[in-house]
């Protein structure tokens, strides 16, 4: 049949292909260096709109009448700061307030009650770059501070530049390091340099086009890019579609030596490719679209985000990659090209190598190997328990050196810790006295104020009585500004914002305010990262069990099963929980991190759960295929011998990408990338090589039930099948 197709169509639809996505890639490629242009790392967009922070948050530029993103900085002095030093700090602040990014009025120097430091207020404006914002401030204060002073630039600006510097090597460390790493297995695996080159491409015209549509989604406000997501979206797309490409590429190869003809090769190649690498991307997308369910929009948009760059990843594998590949013929493998054989079709259940050494093994005890290997990994999932998944501060997001951090510490041994990080509470007008007394109850509030746009602070103190002060002695009270029967009242955290102490102080404070009439909501960074912690906590608890669900459907439908599915999901969730286990031991005792984002698991479970169900789908598809033929048992061991070889180089690939993702300074990717790369070589090496094929083996034709094959032990069947989609 494929023989019969002309010879121009056999020539115009790869070139077409072809053509089409160097198209897509020569105009999605320069969006690489426009993400920032659509992307935010600002955490409040990340919460529901219902949420007290993003509720006092959307109020805030009302009642300041800005949109300012506030710096704090902070002049420490090697002993106590003397009146000209003082005097000189003051004129480089005036200095600084004829900078272009600077928004507002920055306030005088504040001396510290130990005389050691002074700290002063800098808005910066918020349509400038604030990494380039808080690099100028900080220049120019430091250029012109007098000797013995040291100058550091922190608060909600400082943090923000820290995290765009950190994100800053996306576009460029980051691919980098994962395509080289791609690009050094690839010739070690092949010993071929064309087909290499051919995969890469396959994945990076992949990545441009799936950027190229995210962006334009991000552009139009219908999905929400961060650097996080643009990260994992770069290393999912070339993980996922290099691994497609392998499968391919093994069928392809195989194809070629039992048939003269590479047309006919490739129509055999794709048939026996596209359900797999089909099922094995639906698997993954219908993982990330549960994510959707999610309140988090950091969250619920990677889902649609990541999912568009596996459709392209099977896209670009599918149809790009066979057409390159249909040109280059079996030159693509030089300088070993596969020669026709038609003796190679039984060669690829040879006896000899390394898989079917193995296969050899677990066919011999296979009892005795699925249960010391589930020992193994419940041994190892104990670590759970230490897994401390309650959220960070936000001074150790950006691993290494850090300004912003250096200034925190400085400011909470000068001045109260929540300086500039205030926590913020909005109140119906006639209650705000009774909130104002219940702040100053707290016992971790220093300071309450209202704000007051007539007042030269912009505010004006309440005293413990929530009476309101004159901002300075000997002057005129100013009246709080009231805006829709609302006032907002400031509160200066005796900690850091970001500390356990601080996030404490603030979830006392919301039951402290439950008995002000009226609604009070309280808002700031402290409140804003307890909400998004809570409800990545409440997302990790919904999301992780539907995930599950969904994968077992799909598995049920694919191999026609009950048990077998239940099986590869068991053994799939005890390999993500010795993952985890481990990665917990690794986190606190060798790299000492100071705990973990809640999301943290919930990614891990995502994309450990789908990209290691794809390999069990891999395997077990092309056992089901040989159980046909040969019964369960002889099926399995064949299976796992003609699979052993693409399926651990997939592995393998897919975990130096995800393992790039820790050149990016930032905890959470580090991480995820420690999490996922070491959960897929345990899905690859133990689990998918040892765990299932022993079980398989072990229960027999029934782990197919209700199939009937269940009841089909290896004798020859009456009606003759092809050499499947099923396949791998």
């Amino acid at each position: 049949m494929l023989s019969r197709v002309p010879r121009w169509l056999r020539i115009l639809l790869p070139a077409l292909f072809i053509v089409v996505w160097l198209a897509g890639a020569a105009v999605g490629g320069p969006y690489f260096g426009r993400v920032s242009e659509v992307s935010t790392n600002d955490q409040t967009l990340y919460l529901p709109e219902s949420a007290d922070a993003s509720v006092v948050q959307q109020k805030l530029g009302e009642f300041t009448d800005s949109d300012a993103i506030p710096a704090v900085v902070v002049f420490v002095g090697e002993e106590e700061l003397s009146e000209p030093q003082l005097g000189a700090i003051a004129a480089q602040l005036d200095e600084a307030a004829d900078l272009e990014v600077a928004a507002d009025e920055i306030s005088p120097p504040i001396p510290s009650e130990d005389g050691l430091a002074a700290q002063a207020f800098v808005p910066l404006d918020s349509a400038a770059d604030t990494g380039d914002a808080v690099a100028e401030l900080s220049e120019t204060l430091t250029d012109g501070a007098p000797e013995g002073v040291s100058v550091y630039v922190t608060g909600p600006a400082g943090f923000s530049a820290d995290l765009g510097a950190a994100f800053a090597g996306i576009d460029g460390l980051l691919l980098a390091v994962a395509l080289i790493a791609v690009f050094i297995i690839l010739i070690i695996v092949y010993r071929s340099l064309l087909l290499p080159i051919a995969v890469l491409a396959t994945s990076m015209f992949a990545l441009c086009v799936a950027l190229l549509s995210v962006w334009w989604l991000a552009k139009a406000e219908i999905v929400l890019l961060s650097g996080q997501t643009q990260g994992i979206l770069f290393i999912l797309v070339i993980g996922a579609a290099t691994d497609y490409s392998l499968l391919y590429v093994a069928r392809y190869r195989e194809e070629l030596r039992h048939t003269q003809n590479k047309w006919d090769a490739t129509g055999k190649a794709l048939r026996g490719s596209v359900e797999p690498i089909l099922a094995s991307g639906g698997t993954v997308i219908a993982g990330l679209l549960c994510l959707l369910l999610s309140d988090l929009k950091s969250n619920s948009t990677l889902g649609p985000i990541a999912s568009i760059g596996i459709v392209f990843a099977m896209a670009s594998a599918l149809t790009f990659l066979p057409s390159l590949l249909y040109v280059l013929g079996r030159s693509a493998f030089w300088p070993r090209r596969p020669l026709y054989d038609p003796a190679a079709v039984e060669g690829a259940a040879s006896t000899r190598g390394p898989w079917a050494w193995v296969a050899r093994h677990v066919g011999r005890r296979p009892r005795a190997i699925w249960i010391t290997t589930t020992i193994v990994l419940i041994f190892g999932a104990l670590g759970v328990t230490q897994l401390q998944a309650s959220g960070v501060p936000q001074s150790e997001l950006v691993l290494g050196q850090s300004e912003a951090r250096d200034g925190q510490e400085a400011l909470g041994e000068h001045f109260p810790g929540g300086s500039g990080s205030p926590v913020y509470v909005l109140v119906d007008q006639q209650h705000a006295s009774e909130a104002a007394r219940t702040m100053w109850d707290n016992g971790e509030i220093g300071a309450v104020t209202a704000t007051a746009q007539d007042s030269p602070t912009g505010s004006a103190p309440l005293d413990e009585q929530g009476t309101v002060q004159p901002a300075f002695e000997g002057g005129p009270s100013a009246e709080p500004t009231t805006i829709d029967g609302q006032v907002l009242l400031q509160g200066t955290l005796a900690s850091a914002a970001d500390s356990a102490e601080a996030e404490q102080a603030v979830r006392d404070l919301r039951t402290q305010l439950e008995s002000v009439p009226g609604e009070a909501l309280v808002g700031g960074v402290t409140a804003t990262s307890i909400d998004t912690n809570d409800t990545a906590i409440d997302d990790r608890n919904l999301i992780i069990p539907i995930v599950l669900f969904v994968i077992l459907l799909i598995l049920m439908l694919l191999l026609r099963s009950i048990i077998a599915p239940v099986l590869l999901v068991a053994t799939t969730v005890l390999s993500f929980g010795t993952a985890l286990g481990v990665s917990a031991l690794v986190f606190n005792g060798i790299f000492d991190f100071p705990g973990a984002d809640p999301a943290v698991p919930l990614y891990g479970f995502i994309f450990l759960v789908a990209l290691g169900i794809d390999y069990n789908i891999f395997l077990m598809t092309r056992v089901r295929e040989e159980s046909l033929t040969h019964g369960t048992r002889a099926g399995v061991l064949r299976g796992l011998t003609i699979t052993g070889g693409v399926i651990t180089s997939a592995g393998v690939v897919l975990a130096a990408t995800f393992a790039a993702l820790a050149v990016i300074p930032i905890l959470f990717l580090v991480q995820l990338a420690f999490i996922v790369a070491f959960g897929v070589l345990l899905d690859t090496f133990i689990v998918r090589s040892l765990l299932v094929p022993a079980l398989v083996h072990d229960i027999g034709p029934k782990v197919w039930w209700p199939s009937k094959l269940a009841r089909f032990y290896g004798q020859p069947q009456p009606k003759t099948h092809t050499k499947a989609s099923l396949s791998v």
